[in-house]
């Protein structure tokens, strides 16, 4: 019991001094925290202040250098106020001498327009003085003449008249010879430069409409037993086949140059087959017909690569590939209207203007051809109808309608596609004509130059591209002769169709015959 209670007096004792150790500890670790706040404080007040006085010295210094720019500023506002006020003293004194220069000026015009004046009242004097003069000098010459007014001016007249027409003529003759000379020059440059550009066949390809039969036994297997196969062949193409006693050809005959060109390819597999009858001429005449709406296509985009226009509407690519089957004298009407953008082309270069217009406007200007067989009204038209449906523009339908002078021409691009369609048409080889229009054409040319007085006799030469005029040396003169051709040239320009250029050559000549008996 005694352990006991010893024991609790050593732990209690023992309690107490570890909390008065403790306690003491405490009361050091919160003096010395007070001393280190102490200092913190101290320090934070002197950093403070140290930045206080850094901050006050920073804005001094920035209120000097704002103080000095403003100080700038002002300077340079008084220099410039300055000079203008000196630029405005320099103006206020031009002013004043100008206005003094005006000032004499004045007092000079009123004093010029004084003598003006003056003068003019002693012209009016004098013109009255003189035409009382011309009065006088007039009687007196009728009465010398022993003519009335009238009658003398009708002889003044006529004098005049005549003196006129000679002075015209050699005034014709001048400038038309300088116009020639320089309008030609510059125009053969352009067009033989737009020729020599461009290289094509001499003779152009033409549709054939025949197809080759090996044997007469073929012919009646063509023709089938009481003509079945004929009729079948052409109720299913459209075409009409003409078979006579023309040994080994079979004649295709169709308005329709595609259809033509569809009936000759399937009637040629039909005879390489052997196997002709109803049901395989459909067949035959069917697959051709694919065929050939494809090659359309595919005529069309080779054609337009040709030209160089990608950007063509799609629904144009087989209405040109129809244009590869149609001729105009003999001359594929494709190969002629890439001819005439080409032309086109390169004119249009020369002259300052767009190219690729010029290249599309003459690759569509024939493109009614391609239609003129299924519609009414002439290819220009039908073109124009064509292209308008397709969105073109105003040159393109221009040049389509008005390249044969139908309608006048409202942009440069369908003169150009007119002089570009002559001479591809006109070019050594590109078309064949008939003898019967070829002799009427030098026909109607002879005969409008015999229409004028004081011609006598005319004569076509050179197929046509010249004409020969003989004229009266007693009607007319050298320079009455100049005015005659010029106006052959311009009746023969409104009144006649023909390729290219017509020379015009008037002779004048005086023979003397006498007789030695």
């Amino acid at each position: 019991m005694d352990y006991v209670v010893g024991l609790l007096i050593g732990l209690i004792l023992g309690g107490g001094a570890v909390f008065g150790l403790l306690q003491f500890l405490s009361h050091n670790v919160l003096n010395a925290a007070r001393a280190q706040a102490e200092q913190v404080k101290k320090n934070a007040l002197a950093e403070a202040e140290t930045r206080g006085k850094e901050i006050e010295l920073a804005a001094q210094q920035k209120q000097l250098k704002v103080k000095e720019q403003f100080e700038a500023e002002q300077s340079a506002a008084r220099r410039r106020i300055e000079e203008q006020e000196n630029r405005l003293e320099k103006v206020a004194s031009t002013i004043d001498r100008k206005l003094d220069t005006l000032s004499v000026k004045e007092r000079n015009l009123d004093d010029l327009d004084a003598k003006l004046n003056k003068q003019r009242t002693q012209l009016a004097q004098q013109e009255g003085e003189l035409k009382g003069l011309l009065d006088e000098e007039r009687k007196r010459l009728l009465q010398i003449a022993d003519m009335s007014a009238d009658q003398a001016k009708e002889m003044l007249l006529a004098r005049v008249e005549n003196e006129c027409r000679g002075e015209v003529g050699a005034i014709v003759n001048r400038y038309v010879h300088q116009a020639e000379e320089e309008g030609k020059d510059r125009a053969r440059q352009i067009i033989l430069q737009a020729i020599q550009r461009y290289a094509s066949e001499q003779t152009a390809d033409h549709t054939v409409s025949t197809v080759t039969i090996p044997s007469d036994d073929m012919k009646g297997r063509v023709i089938g037993r009481e003509g079945r196969n004929i009729r079948a062949f052409e109720k299913a193409t459209g075409v009409d086949i003409i078979i006579d006693d023309t040994p080994g050809m079979v004649v295709v005959s169709c308005f329709d140059p595609v259809r033509r060109e569809i009936a000759r390819i399937s009637l040629e597999r039909l005879v390489t087959d052997g196997r002709i009858h109803p049901a395989r001429i459909e067949e035959v005449v069917a697959g051709v017909t694919q065929e050939m709406e494809e090659n359309l296509v595919k005529l069309g985009k080779s054609a337009i690569q040709e030209a160089n226009l990608p950007n063509l509407p799609r629904p144009l690519l087989p209405v040109l590939g129809r244009l590869n089957f149609r001729t105009s004298y003999g001359q594929n009407v494709l190969k002629h209207s890439l001819e005439v953008a080409y032309i086109s082309q390169v004119i249009a270069a020369e002259l300052g203007l767009d190219p690729e217009l010029a290249r599309r406007a003459g690759l569509l200007h024939d493109i009614g051809k391609a239609m003129d067989h299924e519609q009414e009204g002439g290819h220009p038209q039908i073109g124009y109808d064509f292209l308008k449906k397709l969105g073109e523009g105003e040159a393109v339908l221009n040049a389509a309608a008005g390249h044969h002078g139908d309608v006048p021409a409202s942009t440069p691009y369908t003169v150009i596609v007119m002089a570009a369609d002559a001479i591809s048409a006109s070019r050594p080889g590109a078309r064949r004509e008939s003898l019967e229009r070829y002799i009427k054409r030098l026909h109607d040319l002879e005969e409008v130059c015999t229409g004028f007085d004081g011609v006598r006799q005319a004569y076509a030469i050179q197929a046509g591209r010249e004409v020969r005029v003989i004229a009266d040396a007693r009607m007319l003169d050298d320079r009455l002769s100049a005015k005659l051709a010029r106006d052959i040239s311009k009746k023969i320009e409104s009144d006649l169709t023909y390729p290219g250029e017509i020379k015009i050559t008037v002779l004048r000549e005086v023979r003397t015959v006498e007789y030695a008996r």
